[in-house]
C-alpha cells in the first residue's frame, strides 16, 4: 500500500506565491482594495503609485515588468495598489527592471521632479572636486553662501573649529580667540543655553532630533550676533547636513585633527563618563566614528593635526595658518 507523505516545512511552497488560490482574482478588484482600504500603509500606496508610473513611463505592461523581474503578476498587481509589503530585494528587481534607482522608487527627495532627476543625472559618477564646486556654486547662485576664500564669498573672520570630542577645540580655541581678540564661543554651551538644560538631558528626554535643531538654532544665532569670533563645534555638527552647509558658508573652518589614541587619552583626562569613554569597546567605537565623519570633517579649509606636536608648537601652527587664511 503506497502513502502519501507531506513537504516537510523547508520543502514546503510558498503557496501566497507559486499557487495562489484558484478564486483569486489575477489583480485586485475596486471592492478588494476597498476591503483592504483602511488597513493599507500611506507608505506602501504611495510607493504602489510610483511603481505605476515609473512602469507607464517605461511604456512597460504589468506583464513585461513580470517578465522582467521573475516576480508573479499577482504579487506586482498587490505592490501598485498597496496592499503588498514586498521585500526589499523584490523593490530592487523592480527598480533595476524600470532602470530607475531604489530611491527614486522608494520617493527620495531628489527624485520628486523632473527637474530634480535631471540634477541627480547631471551629478552621478562626479568626483568629489568637481561636486564640491558644484555645491559652492550652488550656494552662491541661491544666496545661501558657498564656501569662503572661493567664488564671490568674502573671507569670513568667523573661526569655526571642528572635529572629534578630545581634538583640542576648547583649548586651542581660547588660546586663538585671545590672540586674534576675538570672542569665544562653545557652541555645546550655547545649546544648552537654548535648551535650558545639559546636552545629556536633552539628549535623554527629547532625543536627538530636538538636539539637532537646538544645534542649529545656536549657530544661526552665533552667525548672526558675532562678525568675528572663534567658535568651538559640538563633534557631531557634521550629522546634519542643513546645519553643516550654513557652517561651511558662514565660517572659516578648520578640521582639528588627532590620531585616535590621543582623542582618547584627553577625554579620560577630562574625567569623562559618557559611554565613548566608559565602553569596553571604546577604542573600536572611536575609531568608526572617526572614519564615519573623517569625510565631512576634511570639507573644512584649514587642517591642523594636534597630535604632531606639543600644545605650544600646535597652537603656533594653528595660528599661523588662520591668520595667513583671514588676511587673504
Amino acid at each position: 500500500m503506497s502513502s502519501t507523505t507531506l513537504p516537510s516545512a523547508q520543502t514546503q511552497p510558498d503557496l501566497r506565491e507559486a499557487a495562489p488560490l484558484p478564486r483569486a482574482p489575477a489583480t485586485p478588484t475596486p471592492d478588494t482594495v476597498a476591503a483592504a482600504g483602511p488597513h493599507k500603509h500611506p507608505f506602501l500606496v504611495a510607493l504602489g503609485e510610483r511603481v505605476r508610473a515609473l512602469r507607464s513611463r517605461r511604456g512597460m505592461t504589468r506583464k513585461a515588468l513580470s517578465v522582467a523581474t521573475d516576480v508573479s503578476e499577482r504579487h506586482l498587481a498587490n505592490l501598485e495598489y498597496g496592499v503588498g509589503n514586498a521585500s526589499i530585494l523584490i523593490l530592487l528587481q523592480v527598480s533595476q527592471a524600470l532602470q530607475c534607482s531604489l530611491a527614486e522608487l522608494l520617493g527620495d527627495v531628489t527624485t520628486r521632479s523632473p527637474e530634480w532627476l535631471l540634477i541627480r543625472e547631471l551629478l552621478e559618477q562626479r568626483d568629489e572636486a568637481t561636486l564640491r564646486r558644484v555645491r559652492v556654486a550652488v550656494g552662491e547662485l541661491l544666496g545661501t553662501g558657498g564656501a569662503h576664500g572661493e567664488g564671490s564669498s568674502a573671507r569670513s573672520s568667523r573661526v569655526a573649529l571642528v572635529g572629534l570630542r578630545g581634538a583640542g577645540k576648547s583649548t586651542l580655541g581660547a588660546m586663538l580667540a585671545e590672540d586674534l581678540g576675538f570672542p569665544f564661543v562653545e557652541l555645546s554651551r550655547e545649546i544648552e543655553q537654548f535648551a535650558g538644560c545639559s546636552i545629556a538631558e536633552i539628549q535623554a528626554l527629547y532625543g536627538q532630533s530636538a538636539y539637532r535643531r537646538y544645534e542649529r538654532r545656536a549657530l544661526e544665532e552665533a552667525v548672526q550676533i558675532h562678525p568675528e569670533a572663534v567658535i568651538a563645534m559640538p563633534g557631531g555638527i557634521v550629522s546634519d547636513p542643513a546645519t553643516f552647509n550654513l557652517l561651511l558658508a558662514h565660517c572659516t573652518t578648520v578640521w582639528l585633527q588627532a590620531r585616535p589614541e590621543d582623542h582618547m587619552k584627553r577625554v579620560t583626562a577630562q574625567g569623562d563618563t559618557r559611554p565613548m569613554a566608559a565602553s569596553r569597546e571604546a577604542m573600536e567605537d572611536l575609531k568608526n566614528i572617526l572614519a564615519g565623519r573623517a569625510a565631512f570633517y576634511s570639507k573644512a579649509e584649514l587642517h591642523v593635526d594636534t597630535s604632531a606636536q606639543p600644545l605650544p608648537e600646535t597652537f603656533q601652527t594653528l595660528r599661523t595658518v588662520v591668520r595667513d587664511r583671514l588676511r587673504t
